[in-house]
């Protein structure tokens, strides 16, 4: 099945490691050369700026989809080339996953990881069957793999794990995945 369109989920902050916000400029410089469309959360800041900013400035497409509550917060990207508004985080969550053919987790905080595991979750049920993609930028997630490789040795994951997940350690190696 071609990949014409990735979901990024990532920070509104770049963090501390430089490597987090290259990560996301050479993820955004690979799908513009594969001709992926970048869809994401709408923000202007931290890794999800960087990501989008590195998309539209090497000539490739991008769709954002923000909430109300972040536009009032002017947290929207201007620059790119559509913004979808939408009234709530959850229909936000939902239209992303609907655009997108393969998801990709970059480093971030809680939203990103509440995200994560609504995909993974969404997979688990059979409501959608996307690859998704977890970019461990500087071993950012060894703990949270260390973690479900726990859930699933105490029994409470259905299936290996490694089947919804797919971890890589570089951009190069995350487009690779479904080239």
């Amino acid at each position: 099945m071609p990949v014409n369109s990735i979901a990024v989920f990532c920070g509104s902050k770049a963090g501390v490691d430089p490597l987090y916000e290259q990560h996301a400029i050479a993820l955004g410089r690979l799908m513009v050369q594969h001709n992926i469309v970048l869809i994401y959360g709408g923000g202007n800041k931290g890794l999800m700026g960087a990501v989008a900013n590195s998309v539209m400035d090497n000539g490739g497409k991008v769709v954002g989809v923000i909430p109300k509550v972040l536009v009032e917060w002017e947290a929207q990207h201007e620059g790119i080339t559509e913004l979808r508004v939408v009234e709530d985080m959850h229909t936000r969550k939902k239209m992303i996953y609907e655009l997108c053919d393969v998801a990709v987790i970059l480093a971030g905080g809680n939203g990103t990881l509440d995200e994560l595991f609504e995909m993974l979750t969404w997979n688990n049920l059979n409501i959608h069957n996307k690859k998704i993609i977890l970019l461990n930028s500087a071993g950012f997630y060894d703990h949270l793999i260390a973690h479900i490789d726990t859930m699933a040795t105490q029994g409470f994951l259905y299936g290996d794990w490694r089947e919804r997940l797919i971890v890589c350690n570089d951009p190069d190696a995350a487009i690779a995945v479904f080239l």
